[in-house]
């Protein structure tokens, strides 16, 4: 909820600062911004610790097990 208010806040300061229409557009917007940030932040964070394992794990079998350089 602070998230949401938050960016209708940022969206409508922005907007306004041009002055050429009503800041409720830019309100409205940063609202979408804010939402949209708080499902894809967590979703990219998920994909980048998961690749970073899923890597780490090829390294070290590779090491282990004596595999196929991939790096090359």
């Amino acid at each position: 909820m602070l998230t949401t208010a938050i960016g209708a806040a940022l969206g409508k300061a922005i907007d306004a600062s041009d002055g050429d229409d009503g800041s409720w557009d830019g309100a409205l917007k940063g609202v979408i911004i804010a939402n949209v940030v708080r499902v894809a932040v967590p979703v990219i964070i998920t994909y980048a610790v998961g690749w970073a394992v899923l890597n780490g794990l090829g390294k070290v079998s590779g090491a282990v097990f004596g595999g196929d350089d991939d790096d090359a």
